[in-house]
């Protein structure tokens, strides 16, 4: 039996009207693409030329602290025409191009630091941190032993030193430097470096050892939240010596710990790459 005039029509009409809907709800969906956002701005106003260079400093350090990091460059060069060759200005400077990933620049500077005052610590660091970003880890090595000879207390110092070794797998160096760290602040995993930069883990197997490593040196310091929770991070990044958590000497007193015997019965998923 063919369809009437009518009942063809109104199928005609629905058949349209659906997907005249369908490509509607489509143009009015969430946008799910990827845009790349515009290039770092100035936000400031530019520096006064009537300024002192004490002043022209302290604004580039508020502005460095809110990430306006251009404006903050451009303060710190007004100072350092007010006051040429300081070194604590140029570390300033070398730290900002450090956070724009700007590195040769930021090379440059700590150099220029330290030429003007070799007993400045804090720029010999800042110019290991930009060898080992260029993964030269020898000579970021040399870098932070003399920040270290220059100034023993910093934990920094042997944090930045331990991830050296640790990237060159000297892992023997690496747990001695990064012990050092911890005696002298137990915050200083913790904390983001003022530069940004973090361990360099070429593989997961790394990262999952380089968290074990800390496990064991929050144990033997006695501090076993922390110990438990880089615990549970190796484990989670598949540490396949986790075994060794009941051999270890480090792990003796967390091994009474309720919490240590829930953790390893619980024995954490590792997390997929």
């Amino acid at each position: 039996m063919r369809p009437n005039r009518t009942s063809l029509c109104f199928l005609i009409t629905f058949v349209l009207f659906f997907f005249l809907t369908v490509f509607a709800r489509a143009q009015n969906a969430p946008s799910e693409q990827v845009q790349v956002g515009p290039p770092p701005l100035h936000r400031a106003e530019p520096p006064k030329a009537e300024a002192n260079h004490e002043d022209l400093e302290k604004r580039g350090d508020e502005l460095r602290s809110t990430k306006y990091y251009l404006d903050a460059i451009d303060y710190y060069n007004a100072a350092l025409q007010k006051k040429p060759n300081d070194s604590v200005l140029l570390n300033k400077l070398g730290i900002t191009e450090l956070q724009l990933q700007h590195y040769k620049d930021a090379k440059k500077n700590f150099e220029r630091s330290i030429k003007n005052n070799r007993q400045y610590a804090d720029a010999r660091n800042n110019l290991g941190v930009v060898y080992y970003i260029s993964k030269k880890y020898g000579k970021a090595i040399k870098e932070y032993d003399r920040a270290i000879e220059l100034n023993n207390q910093a934990a920094s110092y042997f944090s930045n030193l331990g991830a050296a070794y640790f990237a060159k797998k000297e892992f023997d160096q690496a747990i001695r430097a990064y012990s050092q760290a911890i005696q002298l602040d137990p915050e200083v995993f913790e904390r983001v470096s003022h530069s940004g930069v973090s361990a360099q883990m070429s593989k997961p197997e790394d990262r999952a050892h380089y968290d074990y490593v800390l496990a064991k040196l929050y144990a033997k310091m006695g501090a076993s939240d922390r110990s438990l929770q880089y615990l549970r991070r190796a484990m989670e990044e598949g540490y396949k010596g986790i075994g060794d958590v009941y051999k270890d000497a480090e792990f003796a007193d967390l091994r009474k710990d309720p919490r240590f015997t829930a953790l390893m019965a619980a024995k954490p998923p590792a997390i997929p790459e």
